[in-house]
């Protein structure tokens, strides 16, 4: 039996808290962590702690609507409130069978958070939460309701109270508290009420219909008209400032029939299926999807690899950088920003820290690229699915106008992990195959967190579970719109349920309503969920295409991949040719620029050709042996070095023929000897105003020798990935909870223990101080006794506490004792004891 049935009843949270068994007190630590940061000393600072408005704010924020109705109804109820009135308020007068079955799970909930304490026929909802949820002008409940009549007519001249009374019918009091009295006791009557009202004028009655519901208060002139005055009169109305009325609490409650929210919602609304599909399309199709993601994170990369766009000031990408990044990955920038984001959260890109700040890959990308793919998808989707950074935001402002930007500060949601983890929570409850309307899943969260989004429609909330429904398909944690069968791995979910007979579908895109709740998936350690990633990776691989290690070679200089290519074959095929087209099969054209980037990064033309013909499944053609021999030919037959910058060839009459180019202007170039010409530009910008001139130049270096560049030349330090920022404290893990459970116990045994008559009484939780003579003295006659006592101890670092010990020798300025509140003997240096008082015979 709980305390709150024992037949004396608790007299405060703390009383009630004290008690709860470990696995009560635990339930209330783990829902609200905030609670144990740091440990309470005892349960009375426990339950102090539980009744601040901070806490309770949080609490109440993570309440299901139902369980927030709950406390919304005790807030407008009496102080105690009993379960039947409670049971009024939520069911009305028809008494919703409905919700009469939810309602002792939802105060379950509210009392093992602490909201709510004592038994069921005095129900107390916290004094700060009642502060929150409670009517007022300034604050209006959510239930619509307005004050009491006694709330009403604080203030009122006694005489006028007599007045109303007397409309009423009721009979005149001789004070005005019993005058209220019998007006509350006329409008909570159901038989007498409704007789008052049936003599109401029809437009009176419309009067009161518009405010019933809420806001329950309206303005009034000073000369009211006849529906008005004749409510007036009656007290049905009350003022409550020049020109303002308000309808009773109690009046309301009787034109709802009992009611104190307009539409309970005891039951969460089911989330419906918007198509069904068979498991096999759905995980190929997902497949596929990561098989994307991988590719676009790649090609993301490589297009940064020598060096991103740089840091702006302030951190972040520039919107033309972003811009530029979607055209190269061919996606809408909103897309191109999770990529970004993704990458970055994955600890695969970082600013460099170089002086002129950019962005680069890690040394951590080298070695995701060597991974299988299942691994690396793996590796992606494990950072995804944490990460409080919201892409979503990019392009949006900032509390000071300013716009937030890809990689900038400002993207952290704390609420993000929580709702994308719930939202595929909601996806793996549905039966295989079946995804859901992104409507209702909206619908469903906002029924699980109402108080989020309170203020507005399109609350933050709701944007992140549509955020978490567009990039689990990006990333192919599902496929058309369903949840894979290795993404549900991912989440540590159990099997899928069994589709019901009403769930089949008559054609593709039915929409059909899937009434069951969905199957609990818990939120996964950091090991579990390491281990949940395996099982993924595993259940992938062989939904992956096998990597190639050939291409088919045509006459029009284009090379066609059938499919993904072996990591060597993909990255020679990168340099020597340009993606002209991507698909089901990637298209590569070369050309004397691709060519020529090969030859750059040391490949010789025959080098070159060996190449091709090993991996081609097709003879090279021969348009495309004679582009190579011919840019191999020309490749180094100009050599650029650095003077400020110099050209030098063996034949002069190229030389000459680049003196008379019109092009060549911009080059400052001067001819310093037949073979060698001088330009007033650097290397780099010599070496492209000669390419595209039609040269092919070779960079060379101080030696003479040509420069030789290789592509994944820029890496930056090694970069550790972002942290997560947390909602809050974390929740306590078994270890710590059980540990902080034995600390409050022990806290509040020593603070409630009785002391013997006589003994000094402590002053602020602190025992007063004993003299050492003293102290001493009592130690030795209770090792003696084997009496237990209490003590005062400050410790090493001046924490002071105060525990209950059975003292067993004292010796070397040592007392040994059996310190009841640790349970375990321990050795306490008898200086640092402020104090001691021996306990009550039945002290236990």
């Amino acid at each position: 039996m709980s305390t709150e049935d024992r037949p004396s009843a608790p007299r405060s949270l703390a009383e009630a808290l004290r008690g709860r068994d470990d696995v009560s007190l635990g339930a209330l630590l783990r829902s609200r962590p905030d609670l144990i940061t740091p440990v309470p000393t005892d349960l009375t600072q426990l339950a102090t702690r539980a009744g601040t408005r901070a806490s309770v704010v949080r609490a109440l924020e993570r309440l299901d609507r139902f369980t927030l109705q709950t406390a919304e109804a005790l807030a407008v109820a009496a102080d105690p409130a009993t379960g039947d009135e409670l049971l009024g308020l939520m069911a009305g007068d028809d008494a919703d069978p409905a919700v009469a079955q939810a309602l002792p799970h939802a105060l379950g909930v509210l009392r093992e958070q602490a909201l709510v304490w004592g038994g069921d026929d005095r129900l107390r909802l916290v004094r700060t939460a009642r502060e929150l949820l409670a009517p007022s002008p300034q604050h209006p409940s959510p239930t619509g309701l307005g004050p009491t009549v006694q709330e009403a007519t604080a203030g009122m001249s006694p005489g006028r109270i007599q007045e109303i009374v007397t409309a009423a019918g009721l009979p005149s009091t001789h004070d005005s508290v019993s005058a209220v009295t019998s007006l509350t006791e006329l409008f909570t009557d159901r038989r007498r009420m409704a007789a008052l009202l049936a003599k109401a004028p029809a437009d009176s009655l419309d009067v009161l219909e518009r405010l019933v519901w809420g806001p329950p208060y309206g303005q009034v002139t000073a000369d009211p008209a006849p529906r008005l005055r004749w409510l007036l009169d009656r007290g049905l109305l009350l003022p409550t400032a020049p020109g303002t009325v308000v309808l009773p609490r109690e009046v309301a409650l009787h034109l709802r029939r009992g009611l104190a929210h307009r539409t309970p919602e005891p039951v969460p609304p089911a989330v419906e299926a918007a198509a069904v599909h068979r498991p096999q399309v759905v995980d190929s199709t997902a497949a596929g999807q990561a098989y994307t993601a991988l590719a676009t994170i790649e090609e993301l990369l490589k297009d940064w690899d020598e060096g991103g766009p740089a840091v702006l000031r302030a951190g972040g990408l520039s919107v033309r950088d972003l811009k530029r990044t979607a055209v190269a990955l061919d996606v809408p920038e909103p897309v191109a920003a999770f990529w970004v984001e993704l990458a970055y959260a994955a600890g695969l890109i970082a600013p460099d820290g170089e002086a002129d700040e950019r962005y680069a890959a890690t040394p951590a990308y080298d070695e995701w690229r060597e991974r299988p793919a299942a691994e690396r998808w793996s590796h992606l989707v494990t950072a995804w699915l944490p990460a409080t950074r919201t892409p979503g935001l990019v392009g949006g402002r900032d509390a000071k106008d300013r716009t937030l930007s890809a990689l900038g500060p400002g993207l952290d949601r704390s609420a993000a992990p929580e709702v994308r983890h719930r939202v595929l929570a909601l996806l793996a409850g549905l039966p295989e195959g079946t995804a859901p309307a992104a409507e209702s899943v909206l619908a469903r969260l906002r029924w699980e967190r109402p108080l989020r989004g309170a203020q507005q429609e399109d609350d933050l909330r709701s944007r992140l579970a549509q955020w978490a429904l567009s990039e689990a398909e990006l990333l192919g944690v599902t496929g058309r719109g369903a949840l894979s069968a290795h993404g549900r791995a991912l989440l540590g979910a159990p099997a899928a349920p069994a589709k019901s007979p009403e769930a089949e579908p008559s054609g593709p895109g039915d929409k059909l309503p899937v009434h069951h709740r969905p199957t609990h998936v818990p939120t996964l350690s950091a090991a579990e969920q390491a281990v949940a990633s395996a099982a993924a990776a595993r259940l992938l691989t062989p939904l992956l295409p096998e990597p190639l290690d050939h291409v088919l070679l045509q006459a029009d200089l284009t090379a066609v991949a059938p499919g993904p290519l072996q990591r060597p074959l993909a990255d020679m095929l990168g340099v020597l040719a340009d993606v002209e087209s991507k698909g089901g099969a990637t298209v590569y054209r070369f050309t004397p620029g691709s060519v020529r980037r090969a030859l750059d990064a040391g490949q010789s033309a025959s080098d070159l050709h060996a190449f091709l013909a090993a991996h081609s499944r097709t003879p090279v053609p021969q348009p495309l042996t004679y582009l190579i021999d011919d840019v191999a030919r020309r490749h180094g037959h100009l050599r650029v070095g650095a003077a400020s910058a110099y050209v030098r060839c063996d034949d002069d009459a190229v030389l000459g023929e680049i003196l008379a180019d019109k092009r060549a202007a911009g080059l400052g170039l001067r001819r310093l000897a037949p073979t060698v010409l001088a330009a007033q530009t650097d290397p780099a910008g010599l070496l492209e105003g000669l390419r595209a001139m039609g040269f092919a130049p070779a960079a060379e270096s101080a030696e003479g020798d040509v420069l030789i560049t290789r592509a994944h030349a820029h890496r930056t330090p090694p970069r550790t990935a972002p942290e997560p920022v947390p909602e809050g404290p974390p929740v306590p893990d078994d270890t710590l909870l059980a540990a902080a459970l034995r600390a409050i116990r022990a806290g509040d045994l020593a603070s409630t223990t009785p002391r013997k008559p006589g003994t000094a009484p402590a002053v602020n939780g602190v025992l007063p101080r004993t003299g050492s003579a003293e102290t001493l003295a009592t130690m030795q006659a209770a090792v003696l006794t084997g009496e237990a006592l209490w003590i005062g101890y400050v410790n090493a670092e001046g924490a002071a506490s105060q525990r209950v010990i059975a003292p067993i020798r004292v010796e070397g300025g040592f007392v040994t004792a059996y310190d009841h509140t640790a349970d375990e003997v321990r050795t306490y240096p008898l200086h640092r004891i402020t104090g001691v008082a021996e306990l009550a015979d039945d002290a236990g």
